[in-house]
């Protein structure tokens, strides 16, 4: 049998030293992997309504991203607390009990219910454009003055009750695919949404997500975009990740749009960043 040279045994334990230290750091004293405990707060893009049955008042079932992200190695969703309809105040008095000092994990979907945006998309579907100009405009004023001290309110408590965790903030996509044509969404009725009028719904959605992600980064917490994901992916595209104005929850992810988040977060979430 060789023996290994001296310089090689050398290397030989280092290397096995660093491998005990690699699997004590993931296995604890009880021998199980850590997990990583998780938290998820927000509206109904976050606890999923539209995708599928509601399980409860707040529209949460098992194919919202909270649960996808559930699923990756060593995440565990301990408290789903979002809720549809949920705006920052009402987030605040209903859902922060979820949050502690265990908590390594939060993600939040918040605002869009804040700033008078479905009454946009309304005024663009039944009124003029001059009309749907108007409402947009009065959505962006929201965004550029209301929103940042809302949100920058909502973050501080955020961090105040799980100071530990690591802190994940969702944009919202674009609704529409312009690309694909004016939108009518009841052909045997009247109202549409031109593709003007979509493209600058569009840019009130971008303006959003750039409001959310500045604020989030004055907190330290990530910001993920989930945009590029639902390109060619908008309400009146052929393969539509968002349910229709048919739908008992218009304008919401459907499964695939909820998975769409899911594997935004798993591919920008860095488990070396958890505690």
């Amino acid at each position: 049998m060789n023996t290994p040279h001296p310089g090689r045994r050398h290397l030989l334990i280092v290397a096995g030293c660093g491998l005990a230290l690699a699997a004590a750091s993931a296995f604890p004293a009880n021998g199980s992997p850590q997990r990583f405990v998780y938290d998820a707060l927000g509206d109904s893009f976050a606890s999923g309504s539209g995708a599928a049955a509601a399980q409860d008042a707040c529209g949460r079932n098992d194919l919202a991203y909270p649960h996808v992200l559930d699923g990756r190695m060593r995440i565990a969703l301990d408290d789903f607390a979002a809720c549809g309809g949920a705006t920052i105040p009402s987030m605040l008095a209903t859902q922060m009990a979820a949050l502690g000092t265990e908590t390594d994990l939060v993600t939040v979907s918040i605002g869009g219910n804040d700033i008078g945006w479905s009454a946009a998309v309304t005024a663009c579907l039944v009124g003029t454009e001059a009309q749907c100009a108007q409402s947009i405009q009065a959505t962006t004023q929201s965004i550029e003055q209301q929103l940042p001290a809302d949100l920058g309110a909502a973050y501080t408590q955020i961090r105040v009750a799980a100071p530990d965790a690591h802190v994940v903030v969702t944009g919202y996509p674009r609704l529409f695919s312009p690309e694909h044509g004016d939108f009518v969404p009841f052909p045997q009725l009247p109202g549409m949404i031109s593709v003007a009028e979509q493209r600058l719904l569009n840019d009130g959605a971008d303006l959003l997500n750039a409001v959310i992600a500045d604020v989030a980064a004055d907190h330290g917490f990530q910001f993920v975009d989930v945009t590029s994901r639902f390109t060619g992916h908008g309400v009146n595209a052929g393969d539509a990740w968002l349910t229709g104005l048919d739908h008992p929850v218009p304008l919401h992810p459907t499964a695939e749009g909820q998975h769409a988040y899911g594997v935004a977060l798993r591919s920008q979430i860095n488990p070396t960043s958890l505690r």
